[in-house]
């Protein structure tokens, strides 16, 4: 599993004067190892907890969904836009992710704190919620994941 500090380094190195889709597939990258990591989790409850993992997910889970969510809003979505301006599908696509990652955020700091808890040996955690959170949260971004890709190399924006 990626380590804290290559989230860390990865999110310092975020590009701030150009797109960069090898910053984006790096990112996206670190995100589907998180997500292996969440359903090494949740194949793990209720009895085989690694709470180290979970603590780990849960300080690695807000900055890196955060971080990649306004590198994408601040960067990749206004060149999108700039380059297929009028594209009414483009406007539809791009409004959607965003809404994802609104989605997304939410869902990452409930499920931090689900995360934080079974990091922490409390066992009052519902094993059978945590894990349907769990497979939700990574399901979803494996999803939204592939479509930015499918969606990107569509719009011209890979070489």
């Amino acid at each position: 599993m990626t380590d804290y500090a290559d989230i860390a380094r990865l999110l310092s190195d975020r590009p701030t004067d150009a797109v960069s889709l090898d910053w984006l597939k790096k990112a996206h990258d670190t995100q589907l190892t998180l997500c292996t990591a969440l359903e090494e989790i949740a194949d793990s409850l209720p009895a085989s907890v690694n709470r180290q993992k979970c603590i780990y997910a849960a300080k690695s889970l807000i900055p890196l969904v955060n971080g990649v969510h306004r590198y994408e809003e601040e960067a990749l979505f206004p060149l999108l836009e700039s380059k297929g301006a009028g594209d009414p599908e483009l406007t539809v696509s791009i409004a959607r992710l965003k809404f994802e990652h609104v989605e997304d955020e939410c869902f990452a700091e409930e499920l931090t704190d689900t995360l934080t808890r079974l990091g922490s040996g409390d066992d009052t955690v519902n094993a059978e919620a945590a894990g349907y959170m769990l497979r939700g949260f990574f399901e979803s971004i494996r999803r939204h994941i592939a479509f930015e890709q499918q969606f990107m190399l569509r719009g011209g924006l890979a070489a």
